[in-house]
């Protein structure tokens, strides 16, 4: 059996011996269970479990990477030669750093691990699927699909120990369960999809997740298209929250220096009305983009990334940070030990306004809510901000929800949009988490949105 702490000491050691300067350790280690149902049957079943040691070495200021997921007594000489190859294939002039144990340092304890959610037997698990998808089916006759019905939980855990003196663990789980519904009616068919995210399986309501994906799916029955032309819109919560997703990497230092980010140069200027803050928050409760520190061990930390509409930091590891002279803010990631550092938000939402949904759409005279958007990755520009959209959503008339509407595409400037924020709801809700991050957003009133139909 080979033991943890003697590999990584072992390696730490060797580093300087091999003629590194500064040496890291990561380590990895994920498991995964992974269901599916159909007609209430088992459709797959799945357990895994995914290691990894990753080994990042400094010698004249470049970084040589390796890694492993097999420990044996090779792997440290295998390791070390490996970092070193890959160090002498490297052209690069940039800084590279390892963060250190620096005096001071806060890291604020995050509690991402519930002992209880792996005392959940995995046919309690199927029993949830079934049950989900025999509730759907029986909430309306126009159910005739499920198209996918799901139920994932996993663990992870994280260390990363260095020469700098830096030695640091995490460990967290969550379960993840989603149900697409497919109705139909005069041969017309529609589809929604519900979610749950979380690491207390006592908050899923298998039951409110298939009425809600039912009548979602329900709701579009009879859509039709409109004329062209520039509405006031309301974009839901969870579908802006999409929207900000797709446009979340302008937010990071690496794109704005490579020039790929149209907030370049924008620092303190004014972005986005005045009613608008945006939030990176890695210490939400709950919540599973949350961390104690970051894929470099930088401590992660609140920010209002924009602030009453003004961009008030971009996102920054420690390289971008140098560069931009200024202090990491623990956005690094890595999508596994075999990546390089990158950057992305943590729990990135809209701060909460004060006003319903339903009192946004009692304002509008004639109007759109939009409660969903497609092509989100092909359909918009992230150095230009321009977006043209697949857009489904509800016509509003004097106030009132008048009929469901299709086969539109909304289109615009995320920037101009975000500008153009009249008023922001109170009923902030996360879409489905992406890598590392997790995005919010109350439902938004814009004054102005171009729409395209007839």
């Amino acid at each position: 059996m080979v033991n943890m702490n003697e590999i990584i000491n072992e390696l730490l050691v060797k580093s300087k011996k091999f003629g590194f300067d500064e040496a890291e350790v990561m380590i990895k280690d994920d498991k995964n269970f992974e269901t599916t149902v159909y007609k209430g049957e088992i459709d797959n079943y799945s357990i895994s479990e995914n290691f990894g040691l990753s080994f990042r070495g400094i010698k004249n200021n470049i970084m040589g990477y390796s890694y492993t997921e097999k420990l044996d007594e090779n792997s440290v000489e295998m390791l070390l030669e490996n970092a070193m190859n890959n160090l002498k294939n490297i052209d690069s002039k940039d800084q590279e750093f390892l963060f250190g144990n620096e005096e001071n340092l806060e890291y604020v304890k995050i509690n991402q691990y519930n002992e209880k959610l792996n005392e959940v037997s995995n046919e309690r698990k199927i029993e949830i699927l079934k049950k989900m998808e025999k509730t759907a089916f029986e909430y309306d006759k126009r159910v005739k699909s499920i198209n996918y019905c799901l139920f994932e939980n996993g663990e992870t855990s994280h260390r990363i120990k260095n020469t700098l003196g830096l030695d640091l663990y995490e460990k967290s789980n969550l379960s993840f369960c989603f149900l697409n519904v497919g109705v139909e009616e005069n041969g017309e068919m529609q589809s929604a999809h519900s979610i749950f995210v979380g690491n207390d399986i006592n908050f899923l309501n298998e039951k409110e997740l298939a009425y809600e994906a039912a009548d979602k799916a329900i709701k579009l029955i009879g859509a039709e298209t409109i004329e062209s032309d520039n509405y006031p819109v309301i974009i839901e919560n969870k579908t802006f929250a999409s929207l900000l997703q797709a446009f979340s990497p302008i937010f990071s230092a690496e794109q704005v220096q490579k020039g790929t980010s149209l907030l370049k140069d924008k620092i303190n200027c004014k972005i986005a009305a005045s009613n608008i803050s945006i939030i990176d928050n890695p210490h939400m409760k709950g919540k599973i983009a949350s961390a104690s520190f970051d894929a470099e061990g930088v401590p992660t930390k609140y920010k209002e990334v924009i602030k009453n509409g003004v961009l008030t930091t971009y996102l920054h590891n420690m390289k971008t940070a140098y560069i931009g002279n200024v202090k990491p803010t623990g956005n690094a990631t890595r999508g596994s030990y075999k990546s390089s550092i990158g950057i992305s938000p943590s729990n990135f939402y809209v701060e909460n306004g004060n006003v319903t949904k339903d009192d946004m759409i009692s304002e509008i005279e004639k109007g759109l809510l939009i409660v969903s958007l497609e092509g989100l990755h092909a359909g918009l520009n992230s150095v230009s901000g321009d977006f043209s959209l697949s857009a489904k959503g509800f016509l509003i008339e004097n106030g009132k929800i008048i009929r469901p509407v299709n086969q539109i595409t909304v289109s615009g400037n995320f920037l101009e949009l975000l500008k153009n924020v009249k008023t922001v709801g109170n009923d902030l809700d996360f879409t489905m988490p992406s890598g590392s991050s997790l995005v919010g957003s109350p439902s938004l009133r814009v004054d102005k949105l171009t729409v395209s139909g007839n």
